[in-house]
């Protein structure tokens, strides 16, 4: 059997992918190492939080095969990479995983097919590493035998409004032949699809719409500690400024950033002109001292909290209420909740938390209490800390059970409540 697509990378990106792909009427194969992975997709069980197990059972039901088996991807037209991109400790991105699917799809290359990295990564990673590696596996030629594109993931988990298809993807191709197919690929199931001049101009644009919210997040992460210290209410103060109908976007401050996205993307931005140009990203390094610095300012305000009414934080009782990275879902990657534990730890505090959609969380191997007990472990609690506003939370009528409650997302509106 032939089909339309194999997605390489069955994960937060790769996943709702597929699932839109196979909506539309295409065939689609899944590719994943991991045979956990692919036994329990095959099985109709989903592991992100976009797709439910009855999503993953109607995908299977509508022609979507997960396969460890790397002979199938020549089977496909065209393939998607979406793996994943961490950091590396030099603050670059580790490509192990990009140029391990890229040696899978270059061992089964067949003329005709294109090829579209997803994955986000540093300007050049298309042309310089991953067209190299398929060249040489396969003996093509890009642009010629075969089509190569970048278009930059754009998956938002938990967004109701934009998912997959309407949220338009931006293609951009080693030649203008290869943005044309991806174009035309893209189109099939995706509402809006934008042109990008090549690839490194699309690798760029992915980094640019993140390193925007770093810089910003950094604006007012920085701008909450003196307007505390000033006794200015900047929750406030963002309302205000939101009012102006033009040339002003809100953004909020926090107890640090999470996500893949947010605290990773810009430092591949920032490595890569240092590598390349010898001369730093002045406005992404200092984005991200100021956003990486927020969990021990939060820890530092908790102690202070403690320290007005005469009690240690040696000793204390800590409930962090939400561990995830963003509310309404059970993602933990890159979560400030995981700092803010360590430093709270670290200066004698007892830590506890609770989350609806968490079961078990330990930091660095240490496992940490969970309560499934919210009003009567708020009420124990020497300070609560809103971390992450999920639904499930009245945050007033808990503040008001609580000895100290630290809303760290501006939410409650009650004064009993210190904020950020």
């Amino acid at each position: 059997m032939s089909y339309d697509v194999v997605i390489l990378g069955l994960g937060y990106v790769g996943l709702p992918l597929a699932q839109q792909a196979i909506r539309a009427g295409l065939s689609v194969l899944g590719f994943d190492v991991d045979k956990n992975v692919v036994n329990s997709l095959a099985d109709g069980r989903s592991h992100v939080d976009d797709l439910s197990d009855a999503d993953v059972a109607d995908m299977v039901s509508d022609g979507f095969r997960p396969t460890a088996d790397e002979s199938e991807i020549a089977t496909a037209r065209t393939a998607v990479i979406c793996v994943p991109t961490p950091l590396s400790e030099g603050d670059g991105p580790d490509l192990r995983a990009v140029t391990g699917a890229t040696r899978l799809v270059g061992r089964n290359l067949r003329p005709g097919m294109l090829v579209v990295l997803e994955s986000t990564t540093y300007p050049g990673t298309t042309d310089d590493v991953v067209r190299p590696l398929l060249e040489q596996l396969s003996g093509l030629t890009a642009g010629i035998d075969f089509h190569l594109a970048f278009s930059p993931e754009r998956i938002d988990p938990g967004n109701a409004e934009y998912g997959a298809q309407n949220t338009p993807k931006v293609v951009g191709g080693y030649t203008s032949n290869c943005t044309d197919a991806a174009e035309s690929f893209y189109g099939r199931f995706i509402d809006t699809v934008v042109r990008a001049r090549g690839t490194r101009e699309a690798e760029t644009a992915k980094l640019l719409e993140n390193t925007y919210r770093h810089v910003n997040i950094a604006l007012v992460n920085e701008m909450a500690r003196f307007c505390h210290e000033l006794d200015i209410d900047l929750w406030d103060v963002i309302n205000a400024a939101s009012t102006k109908p033009f040339g002003f976007q809100a953004f909020y401050p926090g107890p640090g950033v999470g996500g893949h996205c947010i605290p990773i993307d810009p430092n591949y931005l920032s490595h890569n002109v240092r590598s390349k140009l010898g001369y730093p990203f002045r406005f992404v390094e200092l984005a991200q001292e100021i956003n990486a610095t927020m969990p021990a300012y939060v820890a530092r305000r908790a102690q202070n909290l403690l320290n007005a009414d005469g009690q240690a934080v040696r000793g204390a009782t800590v409930l962090l209420l939400g561990i995830t990275y963003k509310a309404n879902i059970a993602d933990q990657r890159e979560s400030p909740a995981t700092p803010l534990a360590r430093q709270l730890s670290a200066l004698g505090a007892t830590v506890a938390y609770h989350d609806p959609h968490v079961g078990t969380w330990d930091i660095g191997g240490v496992p940490v209490s969970r309560t499934d007990d919210l009003e009567g472990a708020v009420s124990a609690a020497d300070l609560v800390i809103l971390v992450q506003n999920h639904r499930e939370y009245d945050v007033d009528h808990l503040a008001r059970l609580a000895k100290r409650f630290f809303d760290t997302r501006g939410v409650t509106t009650i004064r009993e409540a210190h904020r950020l």
